[in-house]
């Protein structure tokens, strides 16, 4: 997909990202009259993480119909977890049934966005993959660029000099044939548990690397029948009430998260049982089974992972890598094993968001620096104290480990709306959250995940930054995130105008 436009010096609105919050972002402010917007893409076309992941068996582990807009749903869903090409070509569909898509820019990154206290507008710089540079100002800045969009690649020794092909999971080779070939897989996460039952089906062997074994569930996964989508299409009230049903059955699963790890056995001991089905060597199962409470790591679902590890050429390795040399890996035991394809499934920045090193505010510190020494924090996961009209769209403390990342973005978005709508109606220049609002937030945050699996499970997660300190997921439900984001609370913020403002009261949402 692509535009042939030139971009305009100044706009209103300036979004960053055309992945689902991007484009929810767009639909919505469009909604609202608010047309004076542009979107930069630096990738060529819609999608974000599921344009850039086409990797083999790439699918979504959150049900096809809480996975989609609540205000575009789809009918057409082939089975009950929607493979990628589905789902991206759901997401170009919406952005072009939706009329937004004459004010995207794609193959266009941003490069750096100051913010301009004399003008109270983001200066914002761009690079076109064509290498041409253009400036643009705007009153807000959104950024949609999402925590799954920077993959991380592993520091290990020596994988620079590795002879064979080496790739991301996030960034697939598909010229290379890995038929016949002896492929090794550094991590086992979400994606790695779908892309080896691929690998083993024609790679002649394969090594997955394991640093700690995750709970894997079944994947109750069906295709829908011919009958079942032609109701959903000719009676939408049906779609919507099958959707509600499986909202509020993910949301049941959230005090086993958040409340006491007990309350999730049931899950436990359904993936145990998943484990001893599909692996019968009882040193293999061993291996394969985790040390921590479930919950503490993202639980897996795959009907195919468990079989795959278990055949004939397929071998899990736990000992640590210590290097990687032009032919081989090497573990810690000094056994060394041959790879011609090295397939890198380690994850992506998520507490160090690379984006944030590219935006500076009030006082010229970037993002990157305001939250290196106590970690990622923002008012309601959305704004932050010092960078006035900024508005990330899952930002932090925003993820879930239980449900559908869609209703958290259409809920920041409303959030966003309305912090618009207030700014037009009191012809505020600037708003941005005060330090004791953002403090308030983030003190119940923290102490509210304090007691969650996440830091007591005894497992060492992603969702943890270098500080020790979750600054990933939301430790509630969502009906209660949706309701603390329910309207803009200008209370909160200072603002530029008029000359009296109301006074801040105490933030609400995360009860101590």
């Amino acid at each position: 997909m692509s535009t042939d436009r030139a971009l305009p010096s100044t706009v209103k609105h300036l979004i960053v990202g055309a992945g689902f919050a991007g484009l929810c972002a767009a639909i919505k402010l469009q909604e609202d009259g608010e047309t004076d917007f542009l979107v930069v893409e630096k990738g060529s076309d819609v999608g974000g993480t599921w344009r850039d992941n086409t990797y083999p068996g790439a699918a979504c582990d959150v049900p096809s119909q809480l996975y989609s807009f609540s205000f575009a749903p789809n009918p057409d869903w082939t089975s009950s977890y929607s493979p990628q090409p589905e789902i991206q070509a759901y997401i170009r569909t919406v952005a072009e049934r939706s009329g937004v898509l004459d004010r995207f820019v794609f193959d266009t990154a941003m490069q750096d966005a100051d913010w301009d206290e004399a003008t109270q507008r983001w200066t914002v710089r761009t690079s076109a993959a064509t290498g041409e540079r253009h400036t643009v100002t705007s009153t807000t800045l959104v950024v949609g660029a999402g925590g799954l969009s920077e993959p991380r690649l592993p520091d290990i020794a020596g994988i620079d000099d590795f002879r064979g092909h080496t790739f991301h999971s996030a960034r697939w080779d598909h010229s290379v044939d890995l038929a016949g070939k002896r492929v090794a897989v550094i991590g086992t996460g979400a994606s790695a548990i779908q892309i080896v039952p691929e690998l083993q089906k024609v790679a002649a062997h394969v090594d997955v690397y394991q640093r700690t074994a995750p709970y894997v569930v079944p994947r109750n996964d069906r295709t829908y029948t011919r009958v079942e989508r032609a109701l959903f299409k000719r009676v939408p009230a049906l779609q919507r009430l099958y959707r509600t049903g499986l909202y509020w059955g993910k949301e049941l699963l959230v005090p086993g998260f958040t409340v006491d790890p007990k309350l999730a056995l049931p899950a436990k001991k359904l993936a145990l049982a998943n484990l001893a089905k599909a692996v019968k060597d009882p040193e293999l199962r061993e291996r394969l089974t985790p040390t921590f409470e479930i919950g503490c790591k993202r639980i897996l679902i795959s009907n195919a992972y468990y079989p795959a590890i278990a055949s004939d050429n397929v071998v899990l390795v736990t000992d640590p890598i210590a290097r990687i040399t032009a032919d081989g890996v090497v573990t810690a035991d000094g056994v060394e094993r041959p790879v011609d394809v090295l397939v890198v499934a380690t994850g992506f920045f998520t507490t160090e968001l690379p984006i944030a090193e590219h935006i500076r505010g009030r006082r010229g510190a970037s993002l990157a620096d305001t939250w290196r020494d106590a970690g990622m924090a923002a008012y309601k996961g959305t704004t932050v104290h010092g960078f006035p009209n900024l508005f990330m769209i899952v930002g932090p403390n925003t993820g879930l480990g239980h449900s559908s990342m869609v209703f958290i973005i259409e809920s920041q978005v409303e959030y966003i709306r309305d912090a618009v709508r207030t700014m037009g109606l009191h012809r505020y220049d600037a708003v941005e959250p005060t330090a004791t609002a953002q403090r308030e937030w983030n003190d119940r945050l923290q102490r509210r995940m304090s007691r969650t699996v996440w830091n007591t499970g005894g497992c060492s997660s992603w969702y943890l930054d270098a500080h020790g300190k979750n600054t990933v997921l939301w430790p509630r439900t969502t009906v209660a995130f949706r309701q603390a984001l329910s309207e803009f609370d200008v209370a909160a913020y200072d603002v530029s105008a008029p000359a009296t403002t109301p006074t801040a009261t105490p933030t609400e949402g995360i009860p101590a």
